[in-house]
């Protein structure tokens, strides 16, 4: 099969399709050139690909290393179709690439004037200057040029000319599609990586920043006792299922390996320049985060659980909390794999436990229902980001469990006050109905069997732990 780039100019929707179905290809990988899939199918205006792609979670706004964007390769081949495609998902009509143009130069440089006529009027600006101090309007045509003109000032745009500035993009979500090698080495030589600087140290290991090939990424060193041959035949049975790519909204172990002499199991994952989403709820950080983006962060929660819950079998030992939440560069929210626990990794052991659900601290992880324990620490998570509180934030791990197990809550905040506190819109209920109806984690009838068994009192309120 050729590779996905070249399926992606030739609309190969099946090869596609059986291409994004592996959870080890990353939608969102470039060429050498930095095209994404997306790219090349807004280039060649293959429409179906594109709702493919955009439908798995394409990055709409990636840039290649011309700093292209999707929107600007469909104006300017005049894909009237994808651009409003790529506009209803939040492209930015104006972002500028390395040339200082926005997708409207491109679009009335080519003469397609209904391409430039919906930029405008999705917020495209006329009279902003490229490199060499040329507007939009001083590429179209005489009559278009008018038509363009005429509709911006209806519009109550400033006509004034706005002149170019190297930092102009700064404050977008500028990203670059990821390093298309990466993912395709699950083994790593030790040798090969750099480590920078600890970021963090708990009870399971050690934290690092590095690089590896070029590229940032995190190391997580774990502390395992009396590493036996049994556990090195473990670690490398496991370590291969964490490698999913395939998923917006999950963040994939790249490799792993030993490092000698003494043998550490090593584990690497992309590194996540704004932490975690426990570090910017709760530790001061410089990023605002408003009732619109805690929405959103819910929702890339619920879209990467529900995915993971159709997996067979499913990721085991992975628990649900902020702590293992991380944030993009595009303000994403992905489910970080390398939190998950391996089966030798401190056997018996919680560490945090507030967001757990009663059956997971009180059963072997083989015993529980997966599926619902994830739907309570779902909920742990909705209360926190509505409270901007740390749940159970006086008390000791061994107090919280305690409290937690034996159904013991402190306080309680009602769900309806939840969602009202989030300012639940349309389009949301709408992506909650329809992860009602195609994830069975979800769905309403099952929910409720599964609480009505665990607490008859659960459905009504969710426990503030």
């Amino acid at each position: 099969m050729d590779d996905i780039f070249t399926q992606c100019r030739e609309g190969n929707s099946v090869a596609v399709r059986l291409w994004l179905d592996n959870t080890e290809n990353d939608l969102n990988l470039g060429d050498d050139h930095g095209f994404s899939p997306l790219h090349w199918a807004c280039r060649e205006g293959r429409s179906g690909v594109v709702d493919m792609l955009i439908m798995r979670g394409a990055r709409i706004n990636v840039m290649n290393r011309g700093d292209d964007t999707p929107l600007h390769l469909a104006a300017s081949h005049g894909h009237r179709d994808i651009v409003a495609k790529l506009i209803q998902c939040k492209a930015d009509p104006n972002t500028v690439n390395e040339h200082g143009n926005t997708p409207l130069h491109y679009a009335c440089f080519w003469g397609h004037d209904e391409v430039a006529e919906d930029l405008v009027t999705h917020g495209a600006q006329v009279c902003v200057c490229n490199r060499y101090g040329q507007t939009p309007l001083d590429k179209a045509k005489p009559h278009l040029k008018q038509l363009l003109q005429e509709k911006a000032e209806k519009m109550g745009q400033n006509m004034a000319k706005i002149p170019y500035k190297e930092t102009f993009w700064k404050g977008t979500m500028r990203t670059r599609p990821r390093n298309g090698t990466l993912n395709k080495q699950a083994g790593i030589d030790f040798k090969q990586l750099s480590l920078l600087a600890k970021i963090n140290e708990n009870q399971s290991g050690e934290l690092w920043q590095g690089r590896w090939q070029g590229d940032e990424i995190v190391v997580k060193v774990l502390h395992v006792r009396d590493w036996t041959t049994r556990k090195s035949r473990d670690f490398n049975e496991e370590h291969p299922k964490l490698r999913i790519f395939s998923h917006p909204n999950i963040l994939p172990v790249l490799g792993a390996c030993q490092s000698p002499p003494s043998p550490h199991p090593i584990i690497i994952a992309h590194y996540m320049p704004y932490g975690s989403l426990y570090t910017i709820l709760h530790q001061g950080t410089t990023l605002v985060v408003d009732q619109s983006q805690a929405v959103k962060f819910a929702l890339d929660i619920a879209s990467g659980m529900a995915f993971l819950h159709t997996l067979e079998p499913m990721v085991s030992r992975l628990y649900l909390n902020s702590k293992h939440i991380m944030i993009d560069e595009d303000m994403t929210a992905r489910i970080s794999m390398a939190d998950a626990k391996f089966s030798f990794q401190c056997p018996g052991r919680m560490y945090s436990p507030a967001w757990m659900a009663p059956e997971a601290l009180q059963k072997k992880p083989e015993d529980i229902n997966r599926r619902s324990a994830d739907m309570w620490s779902f909920a742990v998570l909705l209360w926190e980001l509505v409270t901007r509180e740390v749940p159970f934030a006086d008390l000791s791990n061994m107090e919280i469990g305690m409290k937690v197990a034996t159904h013991q809550n402190a306080q309680t905040l009602y769900f309806s006050e939840c969602i009202a506190k989030l300012f639940i819109s349309s389009e949301i209920l709408h992506f909650l109905r329809h992860m009602n109806n195609k994830c069975p984690c979800f769905s309403t009838r099952r929910l409720y069997k599964h609480k009505l068994e665990r607490n008859c009192e659960a459905e009504k309120r969710i426990h503030c732990l």
